[in-house]
């Protein structure tokens, strides 16, 4: 391994360091608590160290949303890819997205926030730019199940990308919704039973009579 390349690599291995001990820090703390020395601190690195990998404690927590992000796309691609039917892609499509909450529910909730926030604003022209594209690269592989199922006659004939679109925002919708349901009255977590009834409901709309 060369010089160059090793450098690479260890600055690839310091980068996830610092991301892994973020979202312990975010996760445990809250978004408006934590701390760039608290995160620097878990991650046994200095606080001039994190700086050179990301600009402030809102793009380290960009960066956290955009990886899970990658994910749910990856995820989705191969739902899509698989070789069953395009209502069975829907029921799959709806498992990855309760597995998904289930490992990273704070980072989950905290990318819906950003999507759907001021936040956007804020951000670098590059870090933005990441974010659209993982955002279209899984909204790309939600629309191939849709216009899947209207070639087959499984599905509504109707605009696939706004059909694409009410998918994921009934993910987003009950994950943000429930999750300040629990917050306000400090109930158990009702995100996965919701999310399947919300889907038996979105998949009773999409399919033919």
């Amino acid at each position: 391994m060369g010089i160059q390349e090793r450098k690479t690599r260890e600055k690839g291995l310091r980068r996830n360091q610092i991301l892994e001990a973020a979202k312990e820090v975010f996760s445990s703390k809250g978004y408006n608590t934590a701390t760039i020395e608290e995160i620097a601190d878990v991650a046994e690195l200095s606080p001039g160290t994190l700086y050179i990998y990301f600009k402030n404690k809102e793009e380290l927590h960009t960066f956290l949303s955009i990886d899970i992000l990658k994910h749910i796309a990856e995820e989705v691609e191969l739902v899509a890819q698989d070789n069953v039917s395009s209502d069975v892609k829907l029921d799959n499509l709806r498992d990855v997205f309760i597995k998904v909450y289930e490992k990273d529910p704070m980072i989950l909730i905290s990318l819906f926030h950003l999507q759907a926030g001021e936040t956007l604003r804020n951000l670098s022209t590059e870090v933005l730019d990441q974010l659209k594209q993982t955002s279209a690269r899984a909204l790309s592989a939600i629309t191939s199940i849709i216009v899947e199922g209207i070639e087959a006659g499984v599905f509504i004939d109707d605009h696939p990308v706004a059909l694409a679109d009410v998918i994921w925002s009934t993910f987003s919708g009950v994950v943000l919704w429930v999750d300040s349901k629990r917050l306000l009255n400090d109930q158990k977590d009702f995100v996965k039973s919701t999310l399947k009834i919300a889907f038996s409901i979105a998949k009773k709309g999409l399919k033919k009579d």
